[in-house]
């Protein structure tokens, strides 16, 4: 049995954004070995039934991805001037292949790369009272999540993505009289290009992310981004049929 003991990065006020963005990137390297060493010896095998027709087996994948925010603006949240960069491990596995033509999957994502870039002093509200920035990191993780995949194992895949997470910060997020503790709802669409073998391409074009305390505290600035998103996907199934 293989037993890891790593220390995720603490709230303290002697932590430095590289040794944050250290530890973060070998959790990462960890994690992704693991994965990809426990599916290394699966085989893209397709079952069958005692007459010998072939049986769907469920497709599931792991994606690579990163997210950039390039702007945000005020529909749900009162902060301003912050962007959100991300990077983390995403796991898709198939519920059900065919739904209004789309293969539905569920979703799930771990963060160990979270980054909030915001005013170094705002207002109870999140609103800008400095010119000077600052740094957040953190850390998500998604319980819950759906996506949408259509033209399953074509070459261009168009997908719709819906996301909710939990993020937590090393200092309060957007107001000093905030919480370390946020939800977010994330919401996708893009296209996912077919390369060679088991790996695809993922584009997300249309990307609007929320996160906020949901007023565990009387301060919730919360926050409304638009982003970009690009992944790698490496399928843990071998064998995809063009539906």
């Amino acid at each position: 049995m293989l037993i890891l003991n790593i220390s995720l990065p603490q709230p303290c006020s002697d932590l430095t954004i590289g040794q944050f963005a250290r530890k973060s990137y070998r959790l990462l390297a960890v994690l992704g070995l693991l994965i990809t060493m426990r599916s290394a010896n699966a085989a893209g095998t397709v079952t069958s039934n005692r007459d010998g027709i072939p049986l769907h087996s469920p497709q599931s994948e792991l994606i690579y991805e990163g997210m950039v925010s390039y702007g945000n603006y005020r529909l749900f949240g009162a902060a301003e001037n912050a962007k959100l960069y991300t990077a983390g491990v995403e796991y898709d596995r198939e519920l059900w292949p065919r739904l209004l033509r789309a293969r539905v999957d569920y979703v799930s994502e771990f963060m160990p790369v979270v980054l909030l870039s915001q005013p170094a002093k705002t207002d109870f509200w999140g609103d800008t009272l400095s010119k000077d920035r600052k740094s957040v990191p953190g850390i998500g993780l998604t319980p819950l999540g759906f996506r949408l995949l259509w033209r399953d194992g074509r070459r261009w895949m168009p997908y719709f993505e819906t996301k909710a997470s939990v993020l937590g910060f090393t200092q309060k997020a957007l107001s000093s009289d905030a919480t370390y503790e946020n939800w977010s709802f994330h919401l996708t669409g893009g296209v996912k290009l077919k390369l060679r073998g088991r790996y695809d391409l993922r584009l997300g074009v249309l990307s609007d992310l929320h996160f906020s305390d949901a007023f565990v505290v009387r301060s919730n600035p919360a926050l409304d981004v638009m982003n970009a998103e690009v992944g790698i996907v490496y399928h843990l199934n071998g064998l995809r049929v063009s539906h």
